[in-house]
């Protein structure tokens, strides 16, 4: 069940470039962060009010909300602002170490060192991750873009360490929709401060709505699920399936063409969290 959850997240990331295309196109950073995570703050609030049937709130301590206010809105907010200052392939690629890192930490905290074969397969599946990244594009690391690319590998380190550190929370509830909360209200702060809090065009609305409800929000919930239940080294190799599965549905939906680059990462990504999943079993 736990590896249901984290694929139910890792297709709402993937549905992103299928649902939106370029709807977020020209939306600021402060605009994008507080219109998102509004969106999915509520979402959260109204799915833990139909379930529990109650209207309250569940706040953790003092150092678990830290975390979560570095995972969700530190690294969101790191994260629009890598994409917004490197050129969208190169600061993916980049951005999509956290995977890598997820499987490196957590091997270390269940094995207390990093196994060679572990170390291979992650960097194996990192590379099917750039391979997709890369299909019919120009890569090329541009100097000029240094302060992006290096914004982007920080993402990885943030959300990677938000992830392995979430199990050890050992909360009674989850944490999430709190987290999104304290997120949305240190956006709306920065919008109303710095972005003007300008309501933009229909389409670009609906569609930093949709990033929130769905990308966040709901992906939010099956994360927590997923890492707080299941082998979290196990979930950071499945997490290198995002970037294929991105490609595939909008394949599917708007009709485009999937390259043999694509196929191909996606192979490697499978082999390499097949062969992953082998070595942990041995290591037991």
């Amino acid at each position: 069940m736990p590896y249901l959850y984290a694929m139910g997240a890792i297709l709402c990331w993937a549905s992103l470039p299928a649902a939106i295309g370029s709807g977020l196109k020209g939306l600021s950073v402060p605009a994008l962060l507080g219109i998102s995570f509004t969106s999915a703050a509520l979402f959260l609030y109204v799915k833990d009010m139909l379930i529990s049937r109650s209207w309250k709130i569940h706040f953790p301590g003092l150092k678990p909300s830290l975390v979560g206010v570095w995972g969700i809105f530190v690294y969101h907010a790191v994260y629009y602002k890598a994409m917004e200052m490197a050129p969208l392939a190169e600061g993916t690629i980049l951005a999509t170490t956290w995977s890598f890192w997820i499987v490196v930490f957590s091997s270390i905290l269940q094995f207390r060192r990093v196994r060679p074969a572990i170390l291979l397969t992650a960097m194996a599946g990192l590379v099917g991750a750039g391979i997709v990244i890369a299909a019919g594009k120009q890569i090329s690391f541009d100097p000029n873009h240094l302060t992006g690319y290096g914004l982007a590998l920080f993402c990885g380190l943030i959300w990677s360490s938000f992830s392995v550190a979430l199990p050890f929370l050992n909360l009674k509830k989850s944490p999430m929709t709190a987290f999104t909360m304290y997120a949305a209200w240190i956006s709306l702060l920065i919008w109303l401060f710095y972005g003007g809090m300008e309501i933009p065009e229909t389409r670009t609305l609906l569609s930093a709505i949709y990033l929130g409800c769905v990308p966040l929000g709901l992906s939010f919930y099956f994360w927590d699920k997923a890492i707080t239940t299941g082998n979290v080294t196990i979930i950071g190799y499945l997490s290198y399936l995002t970037p294929p599965l991105a490609v595939v549905m909008v394949g599917v939906i708007h009709g485009e063409q999937i390259t043999m680059q694509v196929v191909a990462g996606m192979v490697i990504i499978i082999g390499s969290s097949v062969a992953g999943k082998i070595f942990m079993d041995k290591s037991k």
